[in-house]
């Protein structure tokens, strides 16, 4: 099996990065026209730094307003858009979803995209896939693609204007990267291109989780302010871009399985991607038997930036067995990342461990109240 790294082309992060954004797509090349597809609170935030960054450089664009879901049938509409338009460059400006949405019209129009997060609540900007969702917001796919984003332009200065709670649910997906790196590299198993894990790839996994441990709570607090200090550059870094080459060029495991299991929880659908997957990671220790120092720090980050970690706390307290069966058996559907495990998992052992791993972290926030 061949090792295989993959990266966006070009990443930009800064203070006012948007400014530099006709710039940025300048240098690299690409052509005119641009459709932005935008959620409400990108429109908010830069309209007009667009109207100033994009005609400065002779970049005609138009904007098309996302739907609220990664759906076929919204990027059907973003692909309708992109024609009408005669559009030759897709960006993207908004939450991971509306990335993931505008990459997946970019590719099948065989178009050029730009990634421009608003939030650093996940980790899609950087990769070369999609997470595609029912209407209803339940996960129903992944789709991949042959190369990863041409430019992921992120704007620290808008990212510290948005919701603390979304920076916080990019740390929990950021979380999961380095334990679910060192599962599938100790395996063998494939990346999510296909190959091996590079030791650079663990590398950056690693420092995404050091990074967490570290900035964690001060970027929190710089948020809450809404100012732009080291830490929360280096957090925005860690979710965006550390999170999103870990994860694609190593793999998934438990704990991103987890966290569509839960997608089929309801009561769930008001939570973000992050604060599953953060949930999901206590699973997976539990499944592959982590020591209790590792548990312990694990739980006191969670603590420190708000990340849920247990069932309560995703809006699942006293989840009844035939809710709790049916997330196991979608956690553990064929051709999910929990297989990525060096051990058979069934959808019994999931049960188990998600209970188990409940049960811990109610026993830790009470010891420690």
């Amino acid at each position: 099996m061949l090792s295989v790294f993959c990266s966006p082309s070009l990443y930009t992060q800064g203070r006012g990065a948007t400014q530099q954004l006709g710039a940025e797509i300048a240098k690299l090349g690409l052509p005119s026209p641009v459709l932005i597809v935008a959620g409400r609170a990108a429109r908010a935030l830069l309209t007009a730094t667009w109207q100033a960054a994009l005609p400065d450089v002779g970049f005609a664009y138009t904007v098309h307003e996302f739907g609220g879901e990664c759906s076929h049938a919204e990027i059907a509409r973003i692909v309708a858009a992109a024609r009408a338009a005669g559009s030759a460059t897709i960006v993207g400006a908004g939450g991971g979803k509306v990335l993931d949405a505008a990459r997946a019209a970019a590719a099948d129009l065989s178009l050029p995209v730009v990634n421009c997060p608003t939030v650093a609540s996940s980790d899609a900007p950087c990769s070369a896939l999609s997470v595609i969702y029912t209407a209803e917001g339940v996960f129903q796919e992944y789709r991949f693609y042959g190369k990863n984003p041409e430019l992921v332009l992120v704007d620290t200065q808008v990212v510290a204007q948005g919701p603390p709670r979304l920076l916080a649910a990019g740390m929990g997906d950021a979380l999961a990267t380095w334990f679910e790196a060192k599962t599938c590299a100790a395996g063998h198993v494939r990346n999510m291109r296909g190959g091996a894990s590079t030791q650079s790839a663990l590398a950056l996994a690693e420092l995404c989780y050091r990074t967490l441990i570290a900035d964690g709570p001060e970027a929190m607090r710089a948020v809450s302010l809404q100012v732009v200090t080291p830490a929360l550059e280096r957090i925005v870094e860690a979710n965006t871009l550390l999170s999103g080459l870990g994860f694609e060029s190593s793999g998934l495991a438990a704990a991103h399985a987890l966290h569509n299991g839960l997608t089929a929880a309801p009561p769930t659908h008001r939570y973000h991607h992050g604060e599953k997957v953060a949930f999901g990671t206590v699973v997976q220790l539990v499944l592959e038997g982590a020591a209790r120092p590792q548990f312990e720090e694990v739980f006191c980050f969670a603590g420190a930036v708000g990340l849920p970690v247990t069932l309560e706390q995703i809006g699942c307290a006293g989840l009844d067995r035939d809710l709790l069966a049916q997330v196991a058996a979608r956690a553990t559907a064929p051709g999910e990342t929990i297989h990525n495990e060096p051990f058979e998992v069934t959808p019994a052992m999931v049960s188990d461990a998600i209970l188990a791993a409940d049960a811990t972290s109610r026993a830790w926030l009470k010891a420690t109240a």
